[in-house]
């Protein structure tokens, strides 16, 4: 076993022992508004008539999908920004671990919260509106959506974190994510958009679309979706992407 990977598995225990003293506080966070949106847009306004029926059903896998994506990219951002600031991010440099098996750890560690919430949404999700009539064939799958998206946010979290100060990573926040939040597909069909050509493009664009889409395929295959490798392949390449941005705004920021 490597110096690198010994320091990759003490950092990422280190973390998770800080994810499970926090967890609760952390967990509070996350899950309000994806919780309130599930209750207002799933319950209160389909019991009124303004919902069709069944779009609780849509509507749960993208919330699933909205945490496994958000929990992360927050998580990894906001404290990498501060390390840089406090110079706690020397601490990491200073251990055996070499530069991407940090950067590898930060986007784990987080995705790892992006995981728990959004498992902890789907009971939440029956509590409030009862059996979702899911395909349990499908979960498997779910499961791997659920991952994949988390490591994407994370790489998106480290990305954001690398490039941004903590001054403002606030205001950054504040204008990157709502975007993000409202054109990831988790409030609709993606499939459905050809009456929005537009919209239907910038969608396309975010990654957490394929995570909403990723999950409706798995659990609920009789609304309309992308195609699950579709979905895959495109996280994959998002991944890729934001993990390789992510370690070079890292490594231009953190060494000298």
């Amino acid at each position: 076993m490597s110096l690198s990977f010994r320091a990759f598995v003490g950092l990422l225990e280190h973390d998770l022992l800080i994810t499970r003293r926090q967890l609760g506080g952390v967990l509070a966070q996350v899950l309000m508004q994806p919780l309130l949106m599930l209750l207002v847009f799933g319950k209160v306004l389909g019991a009124l008539g303004y919902t069709p029926p069944g779009y609780a059903r849509l509507l749960l896998p993208g919330l699933v999908a909205l945490n496994a994506f958000f929990a992360p990219a927050q998580n990894a951002s906001f404290p990498l920004a501060m390390d840089f600031v406090t110079g706690a991010i020397t601490t990491r440099l200073q251990t055996p671990a070499s530069v991407p098996w940090i950067v590898l750890e930060r986007v784990v560690a987080a995705s790892v919260r992006g995981v728990l919430t959004a498992l902890l949404m789907i009971p939440v999700g029956l509590l409030l509106l009862g059996d979702p009539h899911w395909n349990l064939a499908g979960l498997p799958a779910a499961l791997g959506f659920i991952v994949l998206g988390a490591l994407t946010g994370g790489a998106v979290g480290v990305t954001i974190g690398s490039l941004v100060s903590p001054g403002r990573i606030g205001p950054v926040f504040a204008l990157v994510m709502p975007p993000l939040l409202f054109t990831g597909s988790a409030q609709f069909p993606f499939p459905q958009l050809s009456a929005v050509p537009w919209f239907r493009v910038v969608c396309a664009a975010n990654p957490m679309t394929y995570v909403s889409e990723g999950l409706r395929g798995a659990l609920t295959p009789d609304i309309p979706h992308l195609p699950g490798p579709l979905c895959a392949a495109v996280l994959t390449l998002s991944l890729l992407i934001f993990g390789s941005a992510g370690l070079w705004a890292f490594r231009r920021r953190a060494v000298v």
